[in-house]
């Protein structure tokens, strides 16, 4: 099976009153090229990241990674904008979608393998998705069997809400509080021992 990891890159930081947290640095990198290089080194088939708000700027801060950049002109109206984008430039080889957020650097690639291993091991039609303790959390694969509902989505709800509107089998895989851990405002950045 051919996984395609998306990694969503294009939101405003509105929680962040001000910075791009994706620029932000986490030890002495970005924190989008750490969730990017993450993916890199995973299983996933290809790594696209969809970019929207400072787009220039993210490119820049993956100018030299393997990557396809994928621009989505719309970002402003959403969550769903973003993985419509994505879903519509992956190529008929792919099986399955690893949606990823750009702002999980917790994520680590042994994390997006196992979730990768879950899925090849499943029905096809299966969602795979990340969780801790029992809650759900992200990444998720989408299989192809979703791509077309997907591109239905509106506004700013993501895959989630695709899951559970199509009532359609899930895999949760326990990664750990990786699959929680996101970086909304300064203080989560700060916990991650992040600067801006």
């Amino acid at each position: 099976m051919s996984v395609h990891a998306l990694i969503l890159a294009a939101g405003s930081s509105r929680r962040m009153n001000g910075p791009n947290k994706l620029a932000a640095l986490i030890g002495d990198k970005a924190l989008i090229r750490q969730t990017v290089e993450h993916a890199l080194a995973s299983r996933a088939e290809h790594v696209s990241v969809v970019t929207g708000h400072e787009a220039q700027r993210i490119e820049e801060l993956l100018v030299d990674l393997p990557v396809t950049i994928i621009h989505n002109p719309d970002h402003r109206s959403g969550l769903s904008s973003s993985l419509k984008t994505g879903i519509r430039h992956l190529p008929a080889s792919a099986s399955g979608a690893l949606v990823m957020l750009g702002d999980m650097p917790m994520v680590e690639s042994q994390h997006i393998d196992h979730l990768i291993s879950s899925f090849s091991e499943a029905d096809e039609r299966c969602v795979v998705r990340a969780s801790h303790d029992g809650k759900r959390g992200n990444p998720v694969i989408l299989p192809r069997a979703l791509f077309d509902a997907a591109l239905e989505l509106q506004g700013d709800v993501g895959a989630r809400y695709l899951i559970e509107d199509a009532k359609v089998a899930v895999i949760d895989v326990e990664i750990g509080l990786s699959a929680l851990t996101d970086v909304d405002t300064q203080d989560d950045l700060l916990s991650l021992g992040g600067s801006i």
